[in-house]
């Protein structure tokens, strides 16, 4: 049989590279340590769970689920956001649901590109977000995240040609892999750039709460300072405050981080009436939408009690701080991530140049499992991350196996 050749640079990917190393390590007698995946170990809420379970009596929720049925969770999507960040949203023409924001990133480029035209990506980032532009026969130009700029891309850097066929950008912070948080100066720059440019901006937005640091340490060093996001349970800053009219912008948000609902599928898009209105058509093509009882649950959780959310960064900071400090005791030297559920770890000699060869001794030798930084891009070779969804008691006895692998 012939396949397409769109397939072809969907061969390798990070995770399912590491699934097998780990499958080979358990097969060995290890005992798995597994800090290689994002997906969060903690308890979706119970008010959540418990919209769900009550749906699954209810036959009406047994059916199809088209657009017209999803309204209320759209304006419960609506009234968080709005409650966050003090934008107002169109249920109706500004909202679509998900099957993950992932579903969003990978089939948003089949409605913005053509054939040969380019999206601007960023480097080290979410395999997935590449994924979508090759589905698409699209090209990928590598933003690359240096250290030395805090992980941010240097826009000016992109060549004209490449511009001249550029259609998109898409951006992710808090950033995954690297942590790196992004102040809204930065946003407002993109959206210029992208407004000058005729660019779609894309952010991908899964840890619009994991956030650690003082959102007025951002741009403390700005002659003029961005006005402070509303709402203080929100650190992160949302595109659509860069351009709230909405001109070029669209936001992808997900309850799998904030929520641990990772294994429900349910996320949502906010932004640009036209680019809701495409991805909705793509959409139509593939899928319906998730069971309604899902989309109940995910109204319960965006509408219900927050404390789950306060837990859920409480925990990643407390893990946070208890995997960097024990790293630095073993003489791993590394900042403390002001964000996400990841440490973005510079690899110490002899690995420095290779994280794939470090990564599947580390899981063949010990047992634990990391995600190779070559895995998000050729800017991430030189790293490794660590996915902190295990307790600080495992966390600390995966650093002492790291320690004699070392």
């Amino acid at each position: 049989m012939q396949f397409a050749k769109r397939l072809q640079p969907l061969q390798s990917n990070v995770f399912a590279d590491m699934d097998r190393a780990k499958a080979k390590a358990l097969a060995a007698g290890q005992q798995l340590i597994d800090l290689s995946l994002g997906s969060s170990d903690l308890p979706a809420a119970a008010h959540a769970i418990e919209a769900i379970a009550q749906s699954l009596y209810d036959p009406s929720t047994h059916g199809y689920l088209l657009f017209h049925g999803t309204q209320a969770f759209r304006k419960a999507a609506a009234q968080w956001y709005e409650q966050k960040f003090g934008i107002s949203v169109d249920p109706e023409t500004e909202v679509l649901p998900l099957i993950g924001s992932q579903e969003g990133t990978a089939h948003l480029p089949l409605a913005v590109l053509n054939p040969g035209d380019f999206a601007l990506l960023l480097d080290p980032g979410y395999p997935s977000h590449a994924g979508g532009v090759y589905l698409a026969s699209g090209q990928i130009y590598p933003m690359p995240l240096l250290a030395e700029n805090d992980f941010l891309p240097v826009f000016a850097d992109i060549p004209v040609h490449v511009l001249a066929q550029a259609r998109m950008m898409v951006l992710s912070y808090p950033h995954n892999p690297t942590s790196a948080i992004a102040p809204l100066s930065f946003f407002q720059a993109a959206v210029a750039f992208c407004q000058q440019h005729n660019l779609v901006l894309v952010h991908d937005f899964p840890y619009v709460d994991l956030v650690f640091e003082e959102i007025g340490d951002w741009d403390k060093n700005l002659p003029n300072p961005p006005s402070p996001i509303p709402n203080p349970q929100s650190l992160a800053p949302s595109i659509l405050q860069a351009d709230p009219d909405k001109t070029v912008s669209i936001e992808f948000f997900t309850l799998s981080k904030s929520y641990n609902m990772g294994g429900f599928r349910i996320g949502y898009a906010i932004g640009n009436a036209e680019l809701i209105r495409a991805l909705r058509q793509v959409k139509a093509a593939v899928d319906f939408n998730q069971y309604r009882g899902i989309l109940n649950g995910a109204i319960a959780a965006l509408s219900g009690p927050q404390d789950g959310v306060k837990t859920a960064v409480n925990t990643f900071r407390q893990r946070r701080d208890v995997f960097v400090n024990a790293l630095h005791r073993i003489g791993w030297q590394l900042p403390k991530p002001k964000a996400t559920m990841y440490v973005w770890a510079k690899l110490p000699e002899p690995w420095s140049q290779d994280s794939v060869e470090f990564c599947t001794q580390l899981v063949e030798k010990t047992g634990v499992a990391a995600s190779p930084g070559a895995g998000f891009g050729k800017f991430g070779e030189g790293y490794v991350r660590f996915a902190l969804v295990h307790e600080p008691p495992v966390l600390e006895t995966a650093v002492r196996r790291i320690a004699e692998f070392l």
